[in-house]
């Protein structure tokens, strides 16, 4: 017994030495660590030790250990103590409690907007605002946007704002913003806001052309640019031609404007265009616009026109110049060896004229040059060979002469042609009144009084052709000189002043 005591004695003196206290840093901040000591209790004196937030268990151990919080939360707050069970040497013991309060090292962001209803197109300007406490002002934060899940920028900037420069229809939805040291240890998440784009119908089509020089030109590029004035999100531009009212071409794009290229005009592309641009509201139609087609000068021809046949000192030329393509006005230049005569405008196409007065001196190569503004072009060289004044008298005379002659020969055949008809109509008469049954002739018909004189020669004046269709031949028939005082020859012929004598005889 008296053993015994003594042991009870001394247990009582030593668990005065040995009582439990909790150890806690006074000041905690989100993300700091909290570390609990739990002090005044040996190894060999007991079977476990407990950490107790707010009279719950925290953790339990074998042996005397800390309790340490690595990343402390606003929710690590609370009133903390801790307690061991003892052995056959020792009684179970509790700590003093400790009450930690860990404060914010930062505020909850707030994502706010420049605009949360902008109007499609315009930018928008977000802000992730929060505040560090007082005595944490050394610590540095980073942010990040979101809209829809999906992260806006460059991700995590040390910038609180983030500027988006156009907002279309589809960004419509939510977005917000996070806060978060930069060692990981502390994010914060704002509340979602909601943003709605507002969306502006389109307005004030128009139609304009874009070519190089002002002119719309032939194998040249021509741009139709249709724009709008107004209107928001993505415009669709439809181009058209009137008399096909078939679409050229289609663009959608986040643009007021937009083009379509045509890489070479051709002759046939002139005439009426227009365009149309739809956002989505309403599909709106510009103005038809009238586009002509320029037509470059094609290389003309030159065509001298002389009087005669050849080209003489004193003649007048005329030099006909045309280009058979081009749009007018055409201005052409007529040149001399190169040396330019003059000029003469077609003012609605076609050629033009120019008239020289020949000399000696111009003989030699003549052109033409054809210009639209759309460039020259030059014709092929012509030589003309001019003659002088006695050559070309001499022309005359010849061709005068042989116009004579042609107009003498004209005569004779006419002549011939009416003598032989007159002396057919006559012979055929003088066969019609013979009585056609006598067959025989009266011997002292067509005889002379007097023989015929021997010194005269019988000169035969026409003989006979031949036969003929009708019932009479022709006979030779002689011409006689013979004194005017006989009788038979006044009674034969019955005119005096006829040489020639014709004889009716049958044809047998």
């Amino acid at each position: 017994m008296l053993l015994w005591s003594l042991l009870v004695i001394f247990a009582a003196v030593t668990e005065q030495a040995d009582s439990l206290t909790l150890v806690a840093p006074s000041s905690v901040f989100e993300g700091d660590s909290i570390v609990l000591k739990c002090q005044g209790v040996q190894n060999w004196k007991i079977q476990k030790m407990t950490y107790h937030k707010d009279n719950k268990e925290l953790s339990v151990f074998k042996e005397v250990s800390d309790f340490v919080i690595q990343s402390a939360v606003l929710s690590d707050s609370g009133n903390y103590f801790c307690s061991t069970k003892g052995n056959i040497f020792s009684w179970d013991k509790r700590s003093n409690i400790v009450k930690i309060k860990v404060q914010e090292l930062f505020q909850h962001p707030v994502l706010t907007a420049s605009s949360f209803q902008p109007i499609e197109g315009g930018p928008v300007s977000l802000k992730c605002e929060t505040q560090l406490s007082p005595q944490r002002l050394d610590v540095q934060l980073q942010f990040c946007f979101f809209r829809e899940n999906q992260v806006l920028g460059s991700s995590w900037s040390s910038s609180p704002e983030l500027r988006i420069p156009a907002m279309w229809s589809e960004d419509t939805g939510s977005y917000w913003c996070e806060a978060e040291t930069v060692t990981h240890r502390i994010r914060k998440q704002s509340l979602q806001s909601q943003i709605h784009v507002q969306r502006i119908p389109i307005s004030n089509v128009s139609l304009e052309t874009r070519a190089p020089g002002g002119q719309v030109t032939e194998g040249q590029k021509l741009i139709l640019l249709c724009s709008v004035t107004a209107g928001t999100g993505n415009v669709t531009f439809f181009w058209y031609r009137e008399a096909t009212g078939t679409s050229l071409g289609m663009k959608t794009q986040h643009s007021l404007s937009a083009e379509l290229e045509i890489p070479a005009v051709k002759e046939s592309d002139a005439g009426k265009y227009y365009c149309r641009a739809d956002n989505g509201h309403e599909s709106i139609q510009s103005k038809v616009v009238n586009i002509p087609v320029r037509i470059p000068v094609s290389r003309p021809v030159l065509t001298l026109r002389s009087p005669g046949a050849q080209t003489a000192v004193g003649d007048l030329l005329e030099l006909h110049c045309e280009a058979l393509r081009g749009s007018p006005p055409i201005l052409y230049r007529f040149y001399h060896e190169d040396v330019t005569l003059g000029n003469s405008s077609a003012p609605s196409g076609g050629g033009a004229s120019f008239n020289l007065s020949l000399t000696a001196e111009h003989s030699g190569n003549y052109s033409c040059e054809a210009d639209n503004g759309l460039g020259a072009q030059h014709s092929e060289a012509v030589p003309v060979s001019i003659s002088g004044p006695d050559g070309h008298r001499r022309d005359l005379v010849t061709a005068g002469v042989l116009w004579g002659l042609f107009g003498v020969l004209v005569f004779i055949g006419v002549a011939l042609l009416l003598y032989s008809l007159f002396h057919k109509i006559s012979g055929e008469s003088s066969a019609t009144n013979e009585p056609r049954g006598d067959c025989r002739l009266n011997p002292q018909e067509f005889t002379y009084s007097s023989p015929i004189p021997k010194t005269e020669e019988l000169q035969p004046v026409y003989v006979n052709v031949g036969s003929v269709d009708v019932d009479v031949v022709y006979s030779q028939v002689w011409s006689i000189q013979q004194p005017e005082s006989s009788a038979n020859i006044r009674t034969l012929l019955e005119n005096k002043d006829s040489q020639v004598i014709y004889s009716s005889v049958k044809k047998s």
